[in-house]
């Protein structure tokens, strides 16, 4: 790729959110870049679920399909990961770990979020099959089983009353948030939801020949003991921690918020000039369809600005042709 190409629009990213904002900006006919390092955030996942007419589909088709839709409009790809962007003379130049370099008159960043687990052994390899986040993502699949929900921010709770939808066997596990408070427990009584109290000591983990883990068994909860308690699950629910920085992040300066994640107006404007933040990279509780639909947004917005940028040039052009006639 030339060093020195110019784009209408860099987008860093591309998942959904990422593929769906070049997607409208292809289609209104502008110069569009994706850079993408290939490492969604749903990845751990076997499917996807709630997206109409790919219900369950692979993060990896959903991926696929969405860069052969792209391919009518003239989007480039490339393959890598950002870690730098300067600015100069109205225009963003990215670099990547591989020395790739490319300019954007604006930067649309879908890069995601990295989800910050509890620290428990066992969470990072249970992640996205046996340790989850969304009910209405993957409780259909866990339904009528036996569930859990392990504390980790001040939603849980909320969380585990929602869980009780799917299945009348509901643990709450306020591991360290703390006794929970006779309210809340009397709300969670009657939703027919039990507790355990207790930091989860580890999530209990099945192996398959090659002791890899395959399945969650349940968890195990420090009750005093030396063993501990060991509690029986299918699946447990957690809300992760958001982290959406990276060098690139950095470099930018961009506002965060207290999540992790890059502030933005109602349109996707980022805090600094010309830079625009859609999907997780502005809000770690977007679904895919929510992510594809605010970044469809958000592109419209960047081709207005486009136009606008478009129409400031015209008067010297025109004053130029004048003058040389």
């Amino acid at each position: 790729m030339d060093a020195f190409e110019t784009y209408d629009a860099v987008v860093i990213g591309g998942g959904v959110a990422g593929l769906s904002a070049a997607l409208v900006l292809g289609r209104a006919r502008r110069r569009v870049l994706v850079i993408d390092a290939g490492t969604p955030r749903n990845a751990p996942a076997d499917a996807a679920y709630g997206f109409p007419t790919r219900d369950g589909a692979t993060p990896e088709r959903l991926v696929g399909l969405g860069r052969a839709e792209l391919e009518p409009y003239g989007v480039h790809f490339l393959d890598g990961v950002v870690d730098g962007a300067e600015e100069r003379a109205d225009l963003w130049t990215v670099t990547t770990t591989d020395g790739e370099a490319a300019r954007g008159r604006h930067l649309i960043l879908a890069s995601g979020l990295r989800d910050v687990l509890p620290e428990v052994p066992g969470a990072r390899e249970a992640w996205g099959r046996g340790l989850l986040q969304c009910p209405y993502c993957h409780g259909w699949e866990v339904r009528d089983q036996a569930l859990g929900v392990i504390g980790s921010t001040g939603t849980s709770l909320a969380q585990a009353l929602l869980l009780r939808q799917w299945s009348a066997d509901v643990t709450y596990f306020p591991h360290r948030l703390g006794p929970v408070p006779e309210e809340d427990a009397r709300r969670l009584r009657a939703r027919g939801v039990r507790v355990v109290e207790g930091p989860v000591r580890e999530f209990l983990l099945a192996g398959d020949a090659d002791h890899r883990p395959r399945a969650l068994l349940g968890v195990r909860v420090d009750d005093g003991s030396a063993d501990g308690e060991r509690v029986p699950c299918v699946a447990v629910f957690c809300e992760p921690g958001a982290d959406a920085g990276s060098g690139l992040v950095a470099s930018l300066g961009c506002e965060l918020r207290d999540d992790g994640c890059i502030v933005t107006d109602h349109l996707g404007r980022a805090s600094r000039t010309r830079v625009w933040a859609v999907g997780n990279a502005a809000d770690p509780a977007v679904h895919l369809v929510t992510a594809a639909g605010d970044a469809y947004r958000t592109a419209v917005a960047v081709n207005a600005v486009l136009v606008q940028e478009d129409c400031a040039v015209l008067p010297d052009a025109e004053g130029a042709v004048r003058g040389g006639a």
